[in-house]
């Protein structure tokens, strides 16, 4: 790995240490990137798909529709994407932050109203840059984030079931809200469909699906398990041993690794799907270009690969991450931007035609339910 990729994975490491803030800063009014009845709402687009066999055989395509009156709603904290040009975001709603709405959250608009707020987290600068992640940067992102859950809680929710989607820096955001605001708290966890942590190392104790980060949020084990959280980070070859994800500095927990093709345990496959509509913004979307590069050209918004990728947890070197390989000449993605981050770019799509039908069948059972 590179000297530059190295101290990023140094400094990102002190970014998500917003986990635990040193300080408390000032909660700001909450500006929406996706809220219900905004306008060029990202998490709202057409959801008509062209469906492919894993070695590019175009099959079909599906005119995917949303539910004409959602019966949940869903939280979504975005990763590290933005471009501005300081060590932490301002309230500004950027291509990039459009852009990975679109990729990570839009889909399960089919299933619930999405909330995305903006928050002023830490940039693609500051990941880059060692030194500038200031402890009152990370408190001030996860303060944004507060606020803004509470908010949705107070003018929005009015007892509605709400599935948490995050990633990467989003996870890590999301790890501490639902610590503090949900777990604790019996009445606000009834409320609590799931929690879809991706590439945020959620830790359990070791053997166990909870008493990490959590004691009343338990790993999903079914796709009909309520109030529970779905948790892994992607690689397809051996973690390193300086990769950022898998594993635990405690030698009483571990990462928690669910898989969505088999929440019980063991392989099966997945079902990748993608927006086809060019990445916003530079340093991540040159990234993205190179996976998209690998997939079939369509006209319409999204693609999907049905059964593309076996995938299984796997705990070998310590690391317990979801492995995945490619099934009948299915895409092999790169590691980016280095193999110790693994597929940690397609965390939130490889397996996102499991993660929304997954979504769609808690939904079912909240509703049943309450």
């Amino acid at each position: 790995m590179s000297t530059t990729f190295r101290r990023a994975v140094v400094v990102l490491g002190a970014a998500l240490a917003l986990t635990v803030p040193a300080a408390s800063a000032p909660a700001a009014p909450t500006t929406w990137l996706c809220k219900p009845g905004i306008k060029a709402n990202p998490c709202e687009p057409s959801l008509a798909t062209t469906v492919f066999s894993p070695a590019g055989k175009r099959l079909r395509v599906e005119r995917v529709r949303r539910a004409p009156r959602p019966a949940i709603d869903c939280f979504y904290v975005y990763p590290t994407v933005s471009d501005e040009p300081q060590p932490q975001a301002d309230f500004a709603i950027t291509p990039e932050l459009r852009s990975i709405a679109l990729y990570q959250a839009a889909r399960y608009s089919q299933t619930c109203r999405v909330y995305a707020p903006v928050y002023r987290q830490v940039t693609l600068q500051g990941l880059f840059t060692p030194g500038s992640v200031t402890p009152e940067m990370q408190a001030t992102a996860l303060a944004d984030v507060r606020a803004a859950w509470r908010d949705y809680l107070r003018r929005y929710n009015r007892g509605r079931g709400v599935v948490l989607i995050g990633h990467s820096q989003g996870s890590f955001v999301l790890r501490k809200l639902v610590a503090e605001e949900i777990d604790r708290r019996p009445a606000v966890r009834r409320r609590l469909v799931s929690a879809l942590l991706l590439g945020g190392n959620v830790v359990v104790r070791k053997g166990a699906d909870a008493g990490g980060d959590f004691r009343h949020v338990p790993a999903c084990r079914s796709a009909v398990q309520l109030g529970c959280v779905i948790a892994f980070s992607t690689y397809d070859a051996p973690v390193p041993s300086g990769a950022l994800f898998g594993r635990s500095t405690d030698p009483g927990l571990e990462v928690l690794c669910t898989n969505p093709a088999s929440l019980r345990g063991g392989a099966g496959t997945v079902t990748p799907i993608m927006p086809t509509e060019p990445f916003g913004g530079t340093l991540i979307a040159s990234q993205v270009r190179q996976i998209a590069a690998l997939l079939p050209k369509v006209s319409t918004p999204w693609m999907s690969m049905p059964d593309g990728y076996r995938a299984r947890c796997s705990d070998a070197g310590g690391a317990n991450v979801l492995q995945v390989r490619p099934r009948k000449a299915a895409p092999d993605f790169p590691a980016l931007p280095a193999a110790t981050w693994g597929l940690h770019l397609t965390d939130a799509n490889i397996a996102l035609g499991d993660l929304t039908d997954i979504v769609a069948r808690q939904a079912e059972a909240f509703t049943a339910r309450h």
